[in-house]
């Protein structure tokens, strides 16, 4: 095997590895599994998808919240940039899983603080 194959066979490794650590850092778990699992998900950027069943926000306060139902349950998201979705809308919600407390192994609180926010069709 000449030096060329090889350098052509490890760079393909190497963005084989590269693409398959970017896939493995933004989980797409459902609602369900989420609130199922909280642990898992502490802390780590998660991606879901659903339907916006209703959305809040104060005036004069930095951020709003909505909830978004994917089939398996409802999770609150909130929005520190003040865009915040209608109700109804389709979106996929990427964002780090947090949760106010946890009282007797199970969560209370369990959010998802927005990173960005994508509407479908």
């Amino acid at each position: 095997m000449s030096h060329l194959h090889v350098a052509r066979f490890g760079a393909m490794l190497a963005l084989v590895a590269m693409l398959s650590g970017c896939a493995l850092a933004v989980r797409r778990p459902s609602v369900a599994e989420l609130k199922y699992n909280p642990g898992r998900y502490h802390d780590r950027t998660v991606a879901i998808e659903g339907v916006v069943t209703s959305s809040w926000g104060v005036p004069l306060v930095p951020f709003r919240m909505y909830k978004v139902n994917d089939g398996t349950g409802e999770v609150t998201v909130l929005a520190n940039d003040g865009r915040v979705p209608t109700t109804g809308a389709r979106v996929r919600v990427r964002g780090k899983v947090s949760e106010v407390a946890t009282l007797g192994g199970r969560a209370v609180g369990l959010h998802i603080q927005q990173r960005d926010v994508n509407f479908r069709r």
